[in-house]
């Protein structure tokens, strides 16, 4: 397996809000988390998020290959639920916390399986040779629209409210995350990236740069300095991991 990531303020910003973990032990855990709210709320809601799903997931390891994939799916559920109600206890306890959130995306590995974790507007893309493929789906008011058939997809990019999120982590009681499998071929590229790339960097591009680029961590250094090229109006962070057997 290899990786590499990448992550920066961007250009309005005044903190980094997203976070991101890799599990360099294992190279079997990733994740990307943006967070949402005043003060320093946003960056505390994704930092808790990461800490209390990694984990959850680390402790668990060892045992993943000797369970089925409903098991796997329900202890990613698991960890996720309670980074939520560990986030929501503790926006409850000051007024400078209230209301944070966070979006959370995560990728898995378990033998020949990559499992997600998602919810929010984060993303996870698999790039298989010549096609990149979008994973989950956008908790978004947007999203929602264009699924009905109230707008376009070109209506969507310039929508005044593009941004609103219809679910988040630590915002509820009890969201229910989105959990996929897929089976992952050699060579195969996973990327998970907050929103700060997606809104900026189209999907074309991404699958540009990391098809004409063999250098993953250059390819995340590119992307993340094309979006900051292009006004870097969000935190932007990206994992890329290019899955081979050994």
């Amino acid at each position: 397996m290899e990786w590499a990531s990448r992550t920066h303020i961007g250009k309005i910003r005044n903190k980094n809000e997203d976070s991101l973990f890799a599990d360099e032990k294992s190279n079997r855990i990733f994740i990307v988390a943006d967070g949402m709210g005043g003060h320093n709320a946003g960056e505390i809601a994704s930092k808790l998020a990461i800490e209390k799903v990694s984990e959850m997931l680390k402790d668990n390891l060892d045992n993943l290959s000797k369970v089925d994939e409903f098991d796997i799916e329900n202890l990613i559920q698991e960890a996720i639920k309670e980074a939520n109600t560990d986030i929501y206890k503790k926006s409850l306890s000051s007024n400078s916390l209230d209301g944070m959130g966070t979006t959370i995306t995560l990728a898995l590995f378990v033998d020949n399986k990559v499992y997600f974790g998602h919810i929010g507007d984060s993303r996870a893309y698999l790039l298989r040779k010549d096609e990149l493929t979008q994973l989950t789906e956008d908790h978004t008011l947007v999203c929602e629209l264009l699924k009905n058939g109230t707008i376009t997809e070109v209506e969507a990019k310039t929508h005044p409210k593009r941004n609103v999120i219809t679910k988040a982590l630590g915002t509820e009681e009890s969201p229910l995350p989105d959990t996929i499998s897929y089976n992952i071929k050699e060579e195969d590229i996973i990327i998970l990236c907050t929103d700060g790339l997606t809104n900026i960097v189209d999907n074309y591009e991404i699958k540009k740069c990391f098809k004409n680029e063999s250098d993953i961590q250059k390819a995340c250094d590119y992307l993340v300095n094309q979006a900051n090229d292009r006004g870097g109006f969000d935190n932007i962070t990206l994992i890329a991991i290019r899955y081979t057997h050994s």
